[in-house]
């Protein structure tokens, strides 16, 4: 059974000054650049706790938030609430609303099948969360979840909610509006808690981040006195329903750095794919992708040619895949990149992430980095959907890596919550 609370938020007064100048995107989204912008933005700027520019960067967020709490740019909140959150976007010339709902999410292991992963994760990035959850002991950002809502029952009652003002309303730097409303009224909350206790949340995007906060609480439950209050049994959280019209996945092309497409490999590509060439401009690569998207379809740029590749036979390209695949995850083009075109034909070997193999959200970006010596050659894809993101993530499988990219990211800033000794939900 999965059970959500309502948590007496950190969030920024008005001595913080404008939103916009606050709120950030992802640490894992935020470069060098980035970095050095949202310094300029503001001294209360978020990047300053999520991803610090000083090298003792957990010692530098624990002593930030101590300091602008005492300051009063950041407060708790007397009340424990849950947000409607809203962000408003435009992508491919047309305007989208996502909307879901912030709250503590008690966390499960992913054996107990209330919470469930769609993606494989690295070591790395959990070990620098780790550190700087233990260092701060706040849930600094959330997570993206899905859960199924068919009958519209929480989304009524954000509609609701929703013709109120809002708490928060501030466009971000990818120009993304982000609207806020808190939710005290406990009858309110106990809705939203009884409509989604009976179903299973799929992990969208922050998979890390939820790895490393169940290694966090086992550590705590062997250091002190908890009970199942105990806040660092919980997970700030987005959650968004599947069904939402807002709810974009984009592609996430592939870059190999160090393989060259020979002649061999085309002749070999020719034996499961229809192979033609095509011009290289990325409007003309998203018609074919888009074009030919009931069967398996890529396009491949060595910086020269591009190529579009379609599958001529799906029982063909099953000699490459896993007898235990279910039909979903054989089904899905991430998977016939990797485990048919990179491991089988190419025989690519394991390929190492930011060194052998680069991930890109934009075809344009794409292009770009095999023109200018980056990449020997840019693989590109078209995207899945959420439905088939829950029906993998049911099947208890995991995607390859970057699979999928949920735009727009969370911004950061927003809310952040308490896990230190002694906090309870």
């Amino acid at each position: 059974m999965v059970e959500i609370r309502p948590f007496r938020s950190i969030r920024y007064t008005e001595e913080a000054g404008d939103y916009k100048s606050l709120i950030v995107q992802p640490y894992d989204k935020i470069d060098q650049e980035m970095q050095k912008k949202y310094y300029m933005n503001s001294e209360y700027n978020y990047c300053r706790l999520t991803a610090p520019i000083e090298k003792n960067r957990y010692e530098v967020s624990k002593q930030r938030i101590n300091q602008w709490i005492r300051k009063g740019v950041l407060r708790k909140d007397q009340e424990p609430s849950i947000f409607v959150y809203k962000q408003i976007f435009k992508l491919f010339r047309k305007t989208f609303n996502r909307t879901g709902f912030i709250a503590a999410l008690r966390m499960h292991s992913y054996e107990e099948n209330c919470v469930l992963p769609h993606e494989t994760t690295h070591k790395e990035p959990k070990i620098d969360r780790l550190n700087m959850l233990r260092k701060t002991e706040k849930n600094l950002e959330t997570g993206l979840l899905l859960y199924s809502d068919p009958e519209e029952i929480t989304v009524n009652l954000f509609r609701k909610i929703m013709k109120t003002q809002p708490l928060i309303d501030a466009k971000d730097c990818m120009d993304v509006r982000n609207l806020v409303w808190r939710v005290t009224e406990k009858r309110k909350i106990k809705f939203i808690q009884e409509a989604v206790k009976n179903t299973q949340f799929v992990i969208a995007d922050g998979h890390h981040r939820y790895e490393t906060a169940i290694v966090y609480r086992d550590e705590r439950r062997k250091q002190e006195e908890w009970t199942e209050d105990s806040a660092f049994n919980f997970r700030m959280s987005y959650m968004v329903p599947v069904e939402d019209e807002g709810l974009i996945i984009l592609p996430t092309h592939r870059l190999l750095t160090k393989i060259q497409l020979t002649k061999e490999t085309l002749l070999k590509l020719d034996s499961f794919f229809s192979v033609s060439e095509i011009d290289p401009k990325a409007e003309c690569l998203e018609n074919f992708l888009k074009s030919n998207n009931i069967a398996h379809v890529f396009c491949v740029y060595n910086g020269k040619r591009a190529y579009g590749l379609v599958s001529k036979n799906e029982e063909a390209v099953t000699e490459f895949m896993d007898a235990t695949y279910s039909d979903e995850y054989r089904s899905l083009d991430a998977v016939v990149l990797k485990n048919v075109i990179f491991e089988g034909i190419m025989k690519a070997g394991k390929l190492r992430i930011d060194k052998d193999i680069l991930y890109v959200r934009w075809i344009n970006d794409a292009l770009d980095r095999v023109n200018n010596g980056e990449a020997k050659l840019a693989f590109l894809v078209n995207s899945t959907t959420p439905e088939m993101v829950l029906k993998i993530a049911r099947n208890l499988e995991k995607m390859p890596e970057k699979s999928t990219d949920f735009y727009p990211k969370m911004v950061s800033g927003l809310t952040m919550m308490d896990v230190s000794q002694g906090e309870r939900l």
